[in-house]
């Protein structure tokens, strides 16, 4: 090393042990050593510990202690042992209370939708229920049968709301029952 590098160090070495120094005469004008918030605190006072001692009595009991859970590696994917398997594994608890009302039934659509067309000027489609006799020409957005919306229509599905509940069902299409499938 060079005498102008050792010159350095040693003045910073000197300016860091000035430092040390005045903060220890510092601490011990203002209280013994205590941090700023408790000097500050009038009401503030240490605890009164009357024997400082670490208790090795009580580190012995714990390493004696030996954990009888299920031991499992987290870094391996596999399940876990049939031990743990089998306390995972518990019989449900016996509901207690009222039982709670079952699910609606299953929305049902009594038309059938056998078709779509899409209209030349605006590009929107419309999609053809039959209900009974009755064949039914009905746009996305438009309401049919007095109860059902028709929310959107897709190449072999269309997806209609009950207007009074909000339930949705998807109704898919049927083949006409005078058309055989593969024939042309």
């Amino acid at each position: 090393m060079s005498r102008r590098v050792q010159i350095y160090v040693l003045i910073a070495l000197g300016i860091v042990f000035a430092g040390v120094l005045y903060n220890s005469l510092r601490n011990s004008a203002t209280g013994g050593g205590t941090s700023g918030v408790f000097a500050e605190n009038p009401q503030f006072q240490p605890l009164d510990v009357q024997e400082p001692r670490l208790h090795t009595d009580r580190l012995q009991k714990l390493r004696k202690l030996q954990d009888s859970g299920v031991h499992r590696n987290i870094f391996v994917a596999s399940s876990a042992p049939a031990a743990a398997a089998a306390l995972a594994v518990k019989p449900p608890a016996a509901f207690v209370g009222p039982k709670p009302p079952p699910p609606p039934p299953p929305l049902q659509v009594p038309a059938e939708f056998f078709g779509y067309a899409t209209r030349a000027p605006s590009g929107k489609r419309v999609a053809f229920f039959t209900s009974g006799e009755d064949v039914l020409v009905v746009a996305e957005g438009d309401t049919f049968l007095g109860r059902f919306r028709l929310v959107h229509i897709g190449n072999d599905t269309a997806d209609v709301e009950e207007v009074n509940t909000g339930r949705h069902t998807t109704v898919t299409m049927v083949q006409p029952p005078g058309e055989q499938a593969g024939a042309q």
